[in-house]
């Protein structure tokens, strides 16, 4: 079996962050290697895990998503996936931005919390890292 991809979540929510380190421990292909609440911690977890893959919040105290990704593209280029509640297809601007920057996709955070809506939300977070991942393969 192949190692583990590694992942990087920036997020200033505590119960988000928690919430999406549970879904994506939840498997043996993809493995949290370090967590930041803004995008200039995300920077230095970042350079000291080298993950494959980084998720990221759009709205952050001290550098937000849309800096946090160009920052990355320029200093440590690899796949970002947007975790936001600002990404929903009819955030246009925000999408367009932030692909402009770099960003690779995009996943809106969960609207309710049911335990089916959560293994849905798994399965879809988990594929979009992995699809990412072997992009940048």
């Amino acid at each position: 079996m192949a190692a583990p991809i590694k992942v990087v979540l920036v997020e200033d929510s505590a119960v988000a962050l928690e919430i999406m380190q549970r879904l994506i421990d939840s498997s043996s292909e993809v493995d949290v290697v370090g967590t930041a609440q803004d995008g200039e911690q995300g920077l230095d977890v970042i350079a000291r895990t080298m993950p494959d893959v980084i998720c990221t919040d759009l709205t952050m105290p001290k550098m937000d998503g849309l800096e946090f990704t160009k920052r990355v593209m320029t200093d440590f280029p690899r796949p970002v996936l947007v975790v936001s509640n600002y990404v929903h297809p009819s955030d246009v601007d925000n999408i367009f931005n932030l692909m402009s920057a770099g960003a690779l996709d995009f996943f809106p955070k969960p609207s309710s919390g049911t335990s089916t809506d959560y293994e849905k939300l798994r399965e879809a977070l988990i594929t979009k890292i992995k699809v990412l991942a072997a992009k940048a393969k």
